[in-house]
C-alpha cells in the first residue's frame, strides 16, 4: 500500500509540477500575476480530477462523498443534500468557466436528477436532509434552511448552466416554499429549523446544525444570502431580490458585534445575540460574510462604497487575531476580542481567506490585502493541498501535521473549487489582465 501511494505521488508530481513558494512582483497587481499559474494549476490538476468524474455514482446517481485521508472510498456512507447539492453547484460552476470538461456535464445531470428524483420530498415538498446511498431511504427529513439554501444555490446554478426549464422551475417552488413557510415577516429572516411538514419544530428543540430551533444563526443566513444572489442572477422573481437586500442588511448589521468588528453564530428571533460560552468568531465565515455581501450587493446593481469601512475593520480584526503571521493562513476560531485559541486550519477557512483578501484588494487597491492573499496562498499551496493524493487536506493542526478525511457529509469540493475559480477569473480582470468574470 505505501509502495503503491508512494508511486502515485510520484507520478502526480512529475504531472503536475512543484508547489508553487511565494511568487514575488513589484506592484500588487503583478505580484497576483505571477501567483495565478499555480492557482490555475491546483484547480486543473488537483481538485478537479479529485471529484470528477469520481464522485459521481453510476449505480444510483447523486456523488459518492465518502473518502479517507488518502482519498481511498470508504465503506457505508449516506447521501446528504448540502454536500450533493453543493458537488452539483461545482459542476455546474465549472461548466460555465473556462475550465469546463465535457465530462462535468454527465457529473452535473446525475447531481440534478438524483436532487430531483431522490431528495425532493413529493408530498410536502423541498428536500430532505438525508438520504441512504440508493435515495430509497429517508434518513433525516426536516427541512433545515441551511439544507435548502444549498438546493437553491445548486439548482439556479445548473439552470444558468444548462438553461434547463425543470431546474429553474424546481428553484422557483423551492425559493416559493422557504418564503411562504420560514420568512419572518417581523423581524426579517427566516426561522431555520422546521419540521417535514414545514411546521415549527417546539422551542428548544435539538436541530441538524446544534443550536435550538428557535434562534436565527449568521451561518444559515449567510448560505441563504449566498443562494438568493445566484438565483437572483439566474432571473428570479421580484420577491427574491427584495430578500436579498434584506439579507444583505442581516449579513452587514445583525450578526456583526460591534465592539469586536466580528460576527457571532446564535441570535435570538429579534435578532439579540446569544452572548454565552457558544459566542465564538469564526474567522472563515467573516470572510467569506465580507465577499459574499459584495457578491450580493452587485447581484442587486448597488454600490459597495457604503460598506468598505465595515468591511475593511471586519477583515482587519480577523487578521489580527486568526492570521498566522509566520505560516500564512488563518487558524479556525477564538473568542471574541482575543487571539485564536482554536488554531487548527481548516481547508475551508483558508479558501474563503483568498477570495475575500482578493475582494478587499478589488475594492480598496490597497497591497496588505493581496500580502495576506499570497501568504495565505503559499500556506495553501505548500501544506494544505495534497499534492500526492489529490484534493486539500481537511485540517492541518498546530504541529503542521495534515489530518481528517478527503471527503464527507459536510467536505466536498465547494469551497476550494469555487475559491480557485474565483481568484483565477479576478486575477485576468486585473489591469493588464486578458480574463472573464462568470459570476
Amino acid at each position: 500500500m505505501v509502495r503503491r501511494l508512494l508511486l502515485a505521488g510520484i507520478v502526480l508530481y512529475l504531472t503536475v509540477g512543484p508547489p508553487s513558494i511565494g511568487v514575488q512582483a513589484d506592484e500588487p497587481a503583478d505580484r497576483l500575476a505571477a501567483l495565478a499559474p499555480a492557482i490555475e494549476r491546483n484547480l486543473r490538476r488537483n481538485v478537479i480530477p479529485f471529484w470528477f468524474p469520481r464522485s459521481v455514482d453510476r449505480t444510483h446517481g447523486g456523488y459518492l462523498i465518502h473518502h479517507g485521508p488518502d482519498g481511498e472510498p470508504l465503506a457505508g456512507g449516506t447521501k446528504a443534500i448540502v454536500t450533493q447539492a453543493r458537488t452539483l453547484w461545482l459542476a455546474s460552476r465549472l461548466l460555465r468557466s473556462g475550465f469546463a470538461q465535457p465530462s462535468l456535464r454527465e457529473a452535473a445531470d446525475a447531481g440534478f436528477r438524483f436532487l430531483r428524483d431522490r431528495m425532493w420530498d413529493a408530498e410536502h415538498g423541498g428536500f430532505f436532509w438525508e438520504v441512504d446511498l440508493a435515495g430509497a431511504t429517508v434518513l433525516r427529513a426536516d427541512k433545515h434552511l441551511y439544507g435548502q439554501a444549498f438546493g437553491l444555490f445548486a439548482l439556479a446554478e445548473y439552470s444558468r448552466a444548462t438553461g434547463r426549464a425543470d431546474a429553474r422551475s424546481l428553484a422557483d417552488r423551492l425559493f416559493a416554499l422557504i418564503d411562504s413557510h420560514a420568512h419572518d415577516a417581523v423581524y426579517g429572516g427566516y426561522r431555520e429549523a422546521l419540521a417535514r411538514e414545514w411546521s415549527a419544530l417546539p422551542p428548544g428543540a435539538a436541530t441538524y446544525l446544534g443550536p435550538p430551533a428557535d434562534l436565527k444563526s449568521m451561518n444559515t443566513h449567510l448560505h441563504l444570502m449566498e443562494a438568493l444572489t445566484t438565483y437572483v442572477r439566474a432571473g428570479a422573481p421580484p420577491l427574491a431580490r427584495t430578500r436579498l437586500a434584506e439579507l444583505v442588511a442581516i449579513q452587514s448589521q445583525a450578526v456583526i458585534r460591534k465592539p469586536w468588528m466580528a460576527s457571532t453564530d446564535r441570535h435570538r428571533r429579534d435578532w439579540t445575540p446569544v452572548l454565552d460560552e457558544s459566542a465564538r468568531v469564526s474567522y472563515g465565515h467573516d470572510l467569506e460574510n465580507i465577499w459574499l455581501i459584495v457578491d450580493a450587493l452587485r447581484a442587486l446593481d448597488q454600490p459597495t462604497a457604503p460598506y468598505h469601512d465595515l468591511f475593511r475593520a471586519v477583515f482587519e480584526s480577523a487578521r489580527r487575531h486568526g492570521f498566522d503571521e509566520g505560516a500564512g493562513g488563518f487558524f479556525e476560531s477564538g473568542v471574541p476580542g482575543a487571539s485564536a485559541d482554536r488554531r487548527t486550519k481548516i481547508w475551508w477557512v483558508q479558501a474563503e481567506a483568498l477570495v475575500s483578501a482578493l475582494t478587499m484588494f478589488e475594492l480598496t487597491d490597497e497591497p496588505q490585502y493581496v500580502d495576506v492573499f499570497a501568504r495565505t496562498w503559499t500556506f495553501i499551496d505548500t501544506t494544505q493541498t495534497d499534492w500526492r493524493l489529490g484534493e486539500w487536506h481537511e485540517a492541518v493542526g498546530a504541529d503542521g501535521r495534515p489530518r481528517g478525511n478527503k471527503a464527507h457529509a459536510w467536505k466536498a469540493g465547494y469551497h476550494n473549487g469555487r475559491a480557485l475559480i474565483e481568484a483565477v477569473e479576478r486575477i485576468r480582470l486585473l489591469p493588464g489582465g486578458t480574463g472573464r468574470r462568470t459570476h
